[in-house]
């Protein structure tokens, strides 16, 4: 699986990079509760993005420095995405905050606001 292909996708809120077929078979693997991406196409194309820049794999999250830097600690192992362009819909970005889920925006603009501090 190539991760140039246009079949791959990136979650806009974890930034976990599978194929449109995963998202679609198995959902997201940290933000399924929320995203209920499984089976949806719909919820596919709002909540995930084709443009994303870098890509990283971790095998151990607790254990790695990128990681931390990422805010990927209490995600699965797998392959993320650096940055991810794109907007999740407001009614998602309610969810996520009525649920206090630890979210912030992937397209980098808070990693930009923390170095400017």
């Amino acid at each position: 699986m190539s991760l140039t292909s246009k079949s791959m996708r990136a979650c806009m809120v974890c930034s976990i990079v599978q194929s449109t077929r995963q998202f679609m078979n198995d959902g997201c693997p940290n933000c399924e509760d929320i995203l209920q991406l499984k089976g949806s196409n719909d919820a596919i194309q709002e909540c995930t993005s084709q443009v994303f820049e870098g890509v990283i794999t971790l095998a151990d999250p607790q254990a790695s420095w990128v990681a931390r830097w990422l805010r990927l600690t209490d995600y699965q192992p797998g392959v993320y995405a650096v940055k991810v362009e794109g907007s999740l819909p407001e009614e998602i970005i309610e969810t996520l905050r009525a649920n206090k889920y630890n979210w912030m925006p992937r397209d980098g603009s808070e990693l930009d606001e923390r170095q400017e501090e």
